[in-house]
C-alpha cells in the first residue's frame, strides 16, 4: 500500500520537524516518518537536556555563592536524581507541545523506521511495508555522536554525550577528550556539580572558531575553577578498568597519563546517512558520510533535498530550521534566498557563555578587509557588577568604512545578547546606523552599544 503526500520528511528532528511545519503551513499535505518520539537529537539528547542540566549547575552556582549578596543559606548540596526528573519533565512538555503542533498543522505522523524506496519517485518504505510517496522528500536523520578510534563506548567508563545526560550521579574524576563547544559546556557541568574536570584539546586552544580573545577568557576561568586545560594533546588511547580509566596522551611532546572514573569522547558527530536507502539512489554521499547538497538544499535527486545535521553545515538546530525553509520554499517554486553560513548566530552554554556571529579578527584580515575593532569588558558594567559576573567582554570586528563584520561576546547571559549583533552584521549595518541608538541603562547589553559607539572616535566609558 502507498499513501501520497505533496511533501515526506524522513527524520522528526529540528530539521524534519521544521520542513513538517513549515511546508504544512503553505498547505501542503505532509508525511513525517520518525521512529522515536519528534524532537530528534536536540529536544531529547542534546540542546535541550544539557542546557537543564547547566541551568541546575548555575542555580547551583549561585546558591553557593549568595553570602556575598548577604543571603545565608545551608551550604547547598545537589539531588542529582531530582534534577533528572525535571529535565525529563522539560523535555517531556516541549515534546508533547510539538506532537500538539504537527497534529494542528494536520502533519501525518508515522513512528516507525524508514528508508528510501525510491529517490526519483520520492518513495518512503516504513517497517511495516506502507509505503509514503510525495512530490518532494526531504532527509533529515541527524546525527550520533562520534567515538574515539580504538575507544569503543560502553556507557559505564567511555561515554558519549546521550551517557553523560543519564549520569545518575556524579563521576569524582572526568576526562573530557575534545574543548569544542560541546566539551567546554561538559566541562563547565561537571565542575560545578563537583567532578574534577581534565579537558584534552588536540588544536592549540580550546573552543575553534571563537575569537581568540573570547576563548581565552574561558581558559582563564576555566583554571579558576580548576578544570584542568591540555592544548596540543595528541590522545593516543585508553585503558578501562574496574576501578576507572587510564588516558594516554602526548602532551608538548611529553607523555601525559590522567586517571579518572570516566572520560566523555567529545569530537564531534556522525551523520546519519548509513542504511536509510541511499545507496545506489542518485543521492550523493561524500566520503565522511554528508549528503552533498546545493545552495537551495537540493540533492543530485530532483526534489529530494537534505537538511540539518546530514549535511555539511554547522550542526546548530537553529541552521537545520532555516535550511529546512530553504527546502520547503524551493519545492514550492519560491526562489529563496540561500544561508550565509558564515553570518548564523552561534552559542555556548559554558561558564562563562559565549556568543558570536560574522567573522572574527583573524578572519576578516585573511579576507582581505581592512579591520578595526572595540574591545569592552563587562568588568566596567553596572548590571554585570551588580550580578557578580563581571568577567568577560563584547568585540566588534568592523571594516575601517564602518560596516559591522562580527560580534562576540563572552560572559553573563552572552547567548542572549547576541540578538542586536546578529541583526547588525546580517543587516549590513554601519557604525553610523548604530552608534545613535539609545541603549538602556543598566543592561548587560549596553556593552554592545558602547562597542559600537567607541568606533566613532567619541566613546563615553573607556
Amino acid at each position: 500500500m502507498t499513501e501520497r503526500f505533496d511533501l515526506v520528511v524522513l527524520g522528526g528532528g529540528p530539521g524534519g520537524y521544521a520542513a513538517a511545519l513549515y511546508g504544512a503551513a503553505a498547505g501542503l499535505r505532509v508525511a513525517l516518518v520518525e521512529e522515536q518520539r519528534v524532537g530528534g537529537t536536540c529536544l531529547h539528547r542534546g540542546c535541550i537536556p544539557a542546557k537543564e542540566l547547566l541551568q541546575t549547575a548555575e542555580v547551583l552556582r549561585t546558591v553557593t555563592g549568595a553570602a556575598r549578596f548577604g543571603v545565608v543559606v545551608e551550604p547547598p548540596t545537589l539531588d542529582l536524581a531530582v534534577a533528572l526528573e525535571r529535565q525529563q519533565q522539560v523535555v517531556d512538555r516541549l515534546t508533547k507541545g510539538l506532537e500538539t503542533l504537527l497534529r494542528g498543522r494536520e502533519v501525518t505522523v508515522f513512528p516507525q523506521r524508514g528508508v528510501v524506496a525510491d529517490a526519483a519517485a520520492h518513495r518512503v518504505r516504513l517497517d511495516d511495508g506502507t509505503e509514503v510517496e510525495g512530490r518532494g522528500l526531504v532527509l533529515a536523520t541527524g546525527s550520533a555522536p562520534r567515538a574515539f578510534p580504538g575507544l569503543a563506548f560502553d556507557g559505564v567508563r567511555v561515554l558519549s554525550s546521550d551517557h553523560v545526560l543519564r549520569l545518575g550521579e556524579v563521576p569524582a574524576r572526568t576526562v573530557i577528550i575534545g574543548g569544542g563547544a560541546i566539551g567546554c559546556e561538559f566541562a563547565s557541568y561537571l565542575a560545578d556539580v563537583g567532578s574534577r574536570v581534565t579537558v584534552l584539546e588536540a588544536l592549540p586552544g580550546i573552543l575553534p572558531g571563537v575569537d581568540p580573545e573570547a576563548a581565552a577568557i574561558v581558559g582563564r576561568l576555566f583554571k579558576r575553577r580548576r578544570i584542568t586545560v591540555h592544548t596540543g594533546a595528541s590522545v593516543e588511547g585508553a585503558t578501562t578498568g574496574e576501578d576507572g580509566v587510564v588516558v594516554r596522551a602526548t602532551v608538548d611532546a611529553a607523555p601525559l597519563e590522567v586517571e579518572a572514573d570516566v572520560v566523555v569522547v567529545s569530537i564531534g558527530r556522525t551523520p546519519r546517512t548509513a542504511g536509510i536507502g541511499l545507496e545506489g539512489s542518485g543521492v550523493v554521499v561524500d566520503p565522511r558520510g554528508h549528503i552533498e547538497v546545493d545552495a537551495a538544499m537540493r540533492t543530485a535527486v530532483p526534489r529530494v533535498y537534505a537538511v540539518g545535521d546530514v549535511v555539511d553545515s554547522p550542526a546548530l538546530a537553529h541552521v537545520a530550521f532555516a535550511e529546512a525553509m530553504v527546502a520547503v520554499r524551493d519545492l514550492l517554486g519560491e526562489d529563496p534566498q540561500p544561508i550565509d553560513y558564515g553570518r548564523v548566530p552561534w552559542g555556548i552554554y559554558c561558564h562563562p557563555e559565549v556568543a558570536f556571529c560574522g567573522l572574527t579578527e583573524e578572519a576578516a584580515r585573511a579576507a582581505g578587509h581592512e579591520v578595526v575593532t572595540s574591545v569592552h569588558r563587562f568588568a566596567g558594567n553596572s548590571r554585570a557588577q551588580i550580578m557578580q559576573e563581571a568577567d568577560g567582554l563584547v568585540k566588534v570586528v568592523a571594516t575601517a568604512g564602518g560596516v559591522l563584520l562580527g560580534v562576540h561576546i563572552v560572559g553573563p547571559w552572552a547567548t542572549e545578547q547576541l540578538g542586536a549583533g546578529y541583526l547588525a552584521v546580517n543587516w549590513e549595518a554601519t557604525v553610523a546606523d548604530l552608534a545613535p541608538l539609545v541603549q538602556p541603562h543598566p543592561t548587560l547589553g549596553e556593552l554592545f552599544g558602547e562597542s559600537v559607539l567607541a568606533l566613532t572616535g567619541r566613546a563615553l566609558h573607556g
